[in-house]
């Protein structure tokens, strides 16, 4: 089992990213983090194999909070991969300082919020 922590400021997006990545592949397994200040320890405590965060213009989703915790990540739990999800349409700015993020290696994907959840999923996956 891959076990993948998502935190999202959208529940219902949220529940829609655990269904898809449930239907796609029996072997990942969705958990939703309740809020940004709960998932570095849910991602230690179940050894995540990958963290789904939710960039957004607002605190605790800001871009920097989420490299803070990106960091955090990486001195616990090294092999978890981070990957952010963005709203290329209303948060352009921010969009491509996610991209920007993915070309310095900061973070290991990036998936604006527009995509099918199949793609979604296969990006997962991949991981």
């Amino acid at each position: 089992m891959r076990r993948i922590v998502i935190d999202m400021q959208n529940t219902l997006f949220a529940d829609a990213i655990a269904e898809a990545l449930r239907r796609f592949d029996s072997d990942l397994e969705p958990i939703l983090s309740e809020s940004p200040d709960q998932a570095l320890s849910l991602c230690e405590t179940i050894s995540a194999h990958v963290l789904i965060m939710e960039v957004t213009a607002y605190t605790p989703w800001c871009l920097e909070e989420r490299m803070k915790l990106r960091d955090a990540l990486k001195e616990t739990v090294p092999y978890c991969k981070t990957v952010l999800v963005v709203d290329e349409n209303t948060e352009r700015k921010l969009a491509d300082m996610v991209r920007q993020a993915k070309k310095d290696g900061l973070i290991d994907n990036f998936i604006y919020g527009s995509v099918s959840s199949s793609y979604l999923s296969a990006v997962i996956d991949a991981l």
